[in-house]
């Protein structure tokens, strides 16, 4: 499965745009995000990602989770969506 990374300064309709090109390629796709901030980028994009997909007729759906990220021989906890079209 394809995971996008997404951080607090990433702007979300180029990460909508990616999610977008994902799910109509793939199916399904991973956002990965750590830190408040960049969860709501990533929240903003999969809004943003269902708009740009539901003319089509994709109706995105996800799924959120904990996992835990190697950052710099660190680990950390970040938050994954899980995001795939209803079917």
């Amino acid at each position: 499965m394809e995971v996008l990374k997404v951080s607090s300064k990433s702007n979300p309709n180029k990460v909508a745009g990616a999610l977008a090109g994902v799910i109509r390629e793939k199916g399904k796709a991973e956002i990965q995000a750590i830190g408040a901030g960049a969860v709501n980028q990533a929240v903003k994009a999969i809004a943003i990602a269902r708009g740009y997909l539901a003319p089509s007729g994709y109706d995105l759906v996800c799924v959120p989770a904990f996992t835990d990220v190697n950052v710099e021989n660190e680990t950390r906890t970040a938050l994954k969506f899980i995001v795939f079209p209803r079917e």
